[in-house]
């Protein structure tokens, strides 16, 4: 039950980084961040792979559906719909992580968080799906 609401906690403050990358694309507001070196993420937020497949939408415009219904399945406690859908979060952290280190040449931190919860969310689900509880 400690780590169902771990899950869910991760969730909803994956929501809220989300949001606050949202915000930040569409107001055009400094983002709360380092801009040189490695550690950009003006950088990484203003690259091509910024927006979903070159529309206007930000990745953090999907990153609050994730999380959202990330939150509503820990609620629903269904481990095998909680496992599959972390994985495709899972997998999508990978690729987005592949784009900042080799396309892009520079780390987000605050995508960096947003990746970190997804890995803690699919850690839990896969930790609750091997227990069987």
């Amino acid at each position: 039950m400690r780590l169902q609401a771990l899950a869910f906690s991760a969730s909803v403050a994956g929501v809220a980084v989300s949001i606050y990358l949202t915000a930040v694309h569409y107001a055009g507001f400094p983002l709360a961040c380092p801009v040189g070196g490695t550690i950009n993420c003006e950088a990484v937020l203003s690259s091509p792979y910024a927006v979903i497949a070159g529309t206007s939408v930000p990745t953090s415009a999907a990153g609050i559906i994730w999380f959202a219904v990330s939150a509503a399945l820990w609620i629903r406690r269904d481990r095998r719909v909680q496992l599959g859908w972390s994985a495709i979060g899972m997998l999508t952290v990978l690729y987005l992580v592949f784009i900042e280190i080799v396309r892009i040449g520079a780390i987000c931190v605050w995508c960096t968080a947003a990746h970190i919860l997804v890995l803690g969310i699919f850690l839990v689900a896969v930790s609750r799906a091997s227990v069987g509880r």
